[in-house]
């Protein structure tokens, strides 16, 4: 599949600098800001950006590898949990309803059906994946599939006016997925890859290790990026690795949001590296890889909370401080607007 990500201009690198440099501040006095608000204009092509209609997507699904005892909760608790988010009772539900972020949950492969809800897309693909213990978790068709059905409804979502996009994620077992694509993909030891997910002791993370080595000892290791995603990915996640490569082609910035949703993007950076001006890392999560994911991708997240609950809640609060980016670019003076002196 190709892919056309068309990169942003730099033709207003100096404009958009000169005018972060003229408010009313000491250079660089606004630290972090001032690099994401130069982001921000860039992929918006102006020197005076805005944030419309932002929209959250959480993808949810199923993987077969939690039947062997990598969680601490039982798989049922993916379909359990799509419930209370159509039921507006998840955190996920508070922070975009705080934040005014559009909230879209996507049925991508639970095991399980729904009645129809307004904020639920049926993408199932299928009733979860097989466990990636003794075979691949997905055909080669399936997660083509799902990495398309994310990508069309990113671009669909751009289309219809959301300028910034994010993405969440559910599924029981998905840390073990991300943990084999983040140690396949960077070469970085899979005991440094492996956390305790939703709350695993250490008893039960060395036995999620072993687990994890035993499949890749069964399975081997794939040669291409979209192959390791088939064998060790989720629907979930392949239809996140579409939807971050599907935002870039519709020229929008997007929020990454932990450590499976960075699995994805590693995933999607790999296959389509033209992606990369275009995502914001909104927080470095608590499980153990992501540090040093966000090492291996060079990336700066905006925030260290210490959570790790997935879901896209990383996204969700880290929108205000996107927003803000926005805002002192469009509204703060500039040292002749306010009539301030500016140093010598």
């Amino acid at each position: 599949m190709k892919y056309s990500v068309k990169m942003p201009s730099s033709e207003l690198v100096d404009l958009l600098k000169s005018k972060i440099d003229t408010k009313t501040k000491p250079l660089g006095a606004l630290g972090y800001l001032e690099e994401l608000a130069l982001q921000i204009g860039l992929v918006q092509g102006t020197e005076t950006p805005k944030i419309s209609n932002p929209k959250l997507i959480v993808f949810a699904a199923d993987h077969g590898i939690a039947q062997e005892g990598v969680s601490a909760y039982p798989p049922e608790v993916t379909y359990q949990m799509v419930l209370n988010f159509l039921n507006g009772g998840a955190a996920i539900n508070v922070f975009c309803k705080q934040n005014n972020f559009d909230l879209a949950i996507v049925d991508a492969g639970v095991n399980g059906n729904f009645e129809p809800s307004r904020q639920l897309i049926d993408g199932k693909i299928g009733m979860g994946t097989k466990s990636f213990l003794n075979s691949p978790a997905m055909t080669d068709e399936e997660c083509e599939r799902a990495k398309e059905f994310g990508r069309n409804l990113a671009k669909e979502s751009a289309k219809n006016g959301a300028n910034l996009l994010a993405f969440g994620e559910m599924g029981i077992g998905n840390t073990s997925a991300a943990s084999m694509l983040m140690h396949l993909l960077t070469e970085i030891p899979l005991s440094e890859c492996v956390g305790s997910g939703t709350g695993l002791d250490n008893e039960g993370k060395v036995r999620k290790q072993n687990i994890l080595e035993e499949a890749l000892s069964n399975n081997g290791i794939p040669n291409a990026p979209e192959k390791i995603l088939a064998a060790y990915g989720g629907f979930e996640i392949a239809m996140m690795c579409g939807a971050f490569i599907g935002a870039a082609e519709a020229g929008v910035l997007f929020l990454v949001d932990g450590f499976i949703a960075t699995s994805a993007y590693l995933v999607a950076q790999q296959i389509a590296p033209a992606i990369k001006p275009f995502a914001i890392f909104s927080h470095r999560s608590n499980e153990q890889g992501h540090a040093k994911l966000l090492a291996y991708l060079k990336a700066r997240p905006l925030l260290d909370l210490g959570l790790r609950l997935g879901e896209g809640t990383g996204c969700a609060i880290a929108l205000p401080i996107v927003q803000s980016a926005v805002n002192f670019l469009n509204d703060m003076a500039s040292f002749d607007s306010a009539g301030v002196s500016n140093k010598d």
